[in-house]
């Protein structure tokens, strides 16, 4: 059993596709509650617990997960947020932190062996983990979070017919309606190119981490063992680093984004 367990975690396509744990029935439509939603909601109960703990106590040394917590705080505010967003950094500082540790825990409890720990206490095939991040639903929402506050900041800011008219540089009239289709394909493609980044790039993952462990079922020769659990461990090591980047430039581009939309001469 526990061969079959291995055998169906070689499947790439079970770190996107998310599979239905139950539904209920809200206004007479039928909500499915999949293994995905399962995960960002335990992100979001987790970062509700841990980051008051971070920030709980006020001292001038903090240490443990205090220090933690207030140096990736720092650090996304004074090496991420203010490059861009200069002096309406304390105006959107929140929302960086907030979709840096997100993304950032998703990530990592996608490299939590869920499957495996249920089937070893239960002795059951549950499928109650997997990686949200490699959804390109989940990360599809995360980039509509930030195309939607990136624009709504900008019309709150100039206005919407004024908005609008910065869209586009100051062109001679001829090609001014080319520059215009162009920069709206160019709005449109941002939280796409958002949404597949982080994706692909934790779905790659996965991928990588299934082949090995696919040489190893297939040859089942000590050397291949023995270099496959080496370079599974090194991959797994690549993952978590990966898991701390993406959230990093997802972040960047999101407080990118936000600036462009509040600078009148972009």
């Amino acid at each position: 059993m526990l061969h079959s367990v291995v055998l169906a975690e070689l499947d790439p396509l079970r770190s996107v596709i998310a599979e239905p744990l139950f539904q209920f029935s809200v206004g007479g439509y039928e909500i499915v509650f999949s293994n995905h939603m399962l995960m960002v909601t335990v992100a979001a109960v987790i970062l509700l617990i841990i980051i008051p703990l971070g920030i709980s106590r006020k001292s001038l040394m903090p240490r443990g997960w205090q220090n933690f917590v207030e140096s990736l705080c720092v650090f996304l505010r004074d090496e991420v947020a203010r490059p861009v967003l200069g002096h309406n950094t304390d105006r959107f500082i929140f929302f960086v932190w907030t979709i840096f540790f997100f993304i950032l825990t998703m990530n990592l409890l996608g490299m939590v062996p869920t499957e495996a720990m249920v089937y070893l206490v239960t002795g059951k095939e549950y499928r109650y983990g997997g990686g949200a991040t490699a959804n390109i639903w989940i990360t599809g929402a995360l980039a509509m979070v930030t195309f939607v506050l990136t624009h709504a900041v900008g019309i709150k800011e100039y206005g919407l017919l004024k908005y609008l008219s910065m869209l586009a540089p100051k062109v001679p009239w001829p090609i001014l309606p080319l520059i215009y289709v162009l920069e709206i394909l160019s709005a449109l493609v941002r939280p796409f190119a958002l949404a597949v980044r982080l994706f692909a790039n934790m779905l790659a993952g996965h991928i990588v981490l299934a082949t090995f462990i696919g040489l190893i079922l297939i040859f089942k020769n000590w050397f291949v063992v023995a270099g496959s659990v080496g370079a599974i461990v090194a991959m797994s090591l690549l993952e978590l680093l990966v898991a701390f980047i993406q959230a990093y430039i997802f972040t960047l581009l999101s407080a990118l984004f936000i600036s462009l939309a509040l600078e009148s001469e972009h």
